[in-house]
């Protein structure tokens, strides 16, 4: 466990390093290469998952799916960053949205994201439900404050790398209730009229 919170602290320490060096008028490209330099020069062991940063309409695309374009950063604008980083053998896995500029409909997409993730950590650890039921009350949140939940993204297992020795599949797959710091909770949020979302992950301690 103190493996897996050193991870996850470490993960968060590169996500907001790198998040303060994004500038508008970045492609898409350069801020992950920035993302790979960063990782670089802060001790990882090694990337067990490609850097996701996504610019603008990119926010609404999925882990697997590639950036339709090498956008720009706009001066209003929106983008997340998602890392998956092994630190002393173990993986962190870290993302999470930000927005430049004074756009009101992206910083309520940000921060619902984040509050949406909140109320399910909170579900979790307050009633015991398992994988499928929190990703039920994750839609169910979301549309209740306006907002569309991806449901192609259901969070996963982490652990001393690699996990899929230990588990692979997804955490909204999975009946059990997760356990303590081994599931990441993945909560992706679209606006409904506008082309853009919002990303937000973290393990579930």
């Amino acid at each position: 466990m103190d493996a897996m919170r050193y991870a996850k602290t470490m993960t968060w320490k590169a996500v907001d390093e790198i998040a303060a060096r994004i500038r508008p008028g970045m492609r898409e490209s350069e801020a992950n290469a920035l993302g790979r330099d960063v990782l670089a020069g802060i001790g990882m062991d090694r990337i067990w998952h490609p850097v996701k940063i996504r610019f603008g309409e990119n926010t609404l695309r999925t882990f697997k799916e590639p950036s339709t374009s090498d956008p720009v950063l706009a001066g209003n604008d929106i983008f997340f960053i998602d890392l998956g980083v092994v630190w002393d053998g173990h993986e962190g896995d870290a993302g999470a949205t930000f927005v430049v500029g004074d756009d009101a409909g992206m910083h309520a997409c940000a921060q619902a994201c984040k509050t949406v993730f909140d109320e399910v950590e909170h579900h979790w650890r307050t009633t015991g439900a398992g994988g499928k039921a929190l990703y039920d009350y994750a839609a169910a949140r979301a549309q209740a404050a306006g907002w569309r939940l991806n449901v192609d993204i259901k969070g996963h297992r982490v652990s001393d790398f690699p996990h899929a020795v230990h588990k692979a599949g997804k955490l909204g797959d999975y009946d059990p209730r997760p356990a303590e710091g081994l599931w990441i909770l993945e909560i992706q949020i679209a606006h409904r009229e506008r082309p853009f979302g919002a990303f937000y992950e973290d393990l579930l301690l």
